[in-house]
């Protein structure tokens, strides 16, 4: 057996940058006084989501990953609780900006940044204003618990994005987000986004742990208010794509779950999945996607 217990947290996010990052710390620090090895934040939690509106002006918020005020406080809890901690940040890269995580190793070490590929664009999510699509690939790693790998959010509802982390050996997929309200679409998204992600686990034969925010949000832009409601709802799914944990759609929580990764292994392996793919007969689809 090789157990690793995976945590994910919710919290709602406010424009006092050290206050977001302690109240992060203390979810941190509560999960993994209970066991957790691996913890998930959301996405951006050190601002609320700026990308509902158009403002040069958040451009500022952006750091390189070594300026980063999360990650250099991160790096030092890490080592002190011995987990590993993907970090979500806005980053600026000389001229660039993207939106990334830097994953924490549990010895404190970071292990490297992924940028997020799949960008949205359209309101309350305009997210092409402020970021360049990721130029990184899709990365997994392997920490001192297990290999991981991490999407961003609107990664989430693509399926080449998990399939290629799993082909890349990762045993858990982690994804930290911020979604809520649909305005421009007038529908409620949660069952849909939590079943993209349930079918990543069932087809790649590997739990899922999704981390999402809460709260009400107002962005004020030339004296207009941009507003959204985040439904939290983080989850856990198993290696079948089954919710075997699920967080309220209002509340500041955190969930943990413990999964033997051995037994997860010979799974993949019974089910055949990977032994039955047929890269040549991709290639079509490919070209005409």
């Amino acid at each position: 057996m090789r157990n690793v217990t995976v945590a994910t947290t919710q919290m709602a996010c406010g424009w006092d940058i050290q206050q977001n990052i302690a109240t992060a710390t203390e979810l941190v620090t509560k999960a993994a006084k209970a066991g957790a090895n691996i913890i998930l934040l959301q996405e951006l939690f050190e601002t609320p989501y700026f990308c509902q509106v158009h403002d040069f002006d958040y451009f500022k918020l952006a750091t390189s990953v070594e300026d980063n005020a999360a990650i250099n406080h991160f790096k030092q809890l890490a080592k002190e609780l011995q987990v590993v901690l993907p970090i979500s940040f806005y980053e600026k890269s000389g001229n660039t900006f993207f939106n990334s995580v830097t994953v924490i190793d549990a010895d404190g070490e970071i292990l490297g940044t992924y940028r997020k590929t799949h960008i949205p664009d359209g309101i309350p999510y305009a997210e092409k204003f402020y970021f360049t699509p990721g130029d990184t690939g899709f990365k997994v790693w392997q920490t001192k618990y297990a290999k991981i790998g991490v999407g961003i959010c609107w990664d989430q509802w693509f399926p080449e994005c998990a399939r290629s982390m799993a082909l890349m050996g990762a045993e858990i997929l982690f994804y930290p987000t911020a979604i809520g309200d649909e305005p421009t679409l007038d529908i409620d998204s949660k069952g849909h986004w939590q079943r993209c992600m349930q079918g990543h686990a069932a087809a790649n034969l590997m739990p899922v742990v999704a981390a999402n925010r809460i709260g009400t949000e107002t962005i004020t832009q030339n004296g207009n208010d941009s507003v959204m409601a985040f439904y939290g709802s983080s989850f856990i799914t198993d290696g079948r794509g089954e919710i075997i944990q699920e967080a309220s759609k209002d509340k500041e929580e955190i969930l943990s779950t413990t999964f033997d990764l051995d037994q997860l292994a010979i799974e993949r392996q019974q089910w055949g999945v990977f032994r039955d793919r047929r890269p040549s007969m991709y290639r079509t689809l490919l070209t005409h996607g």
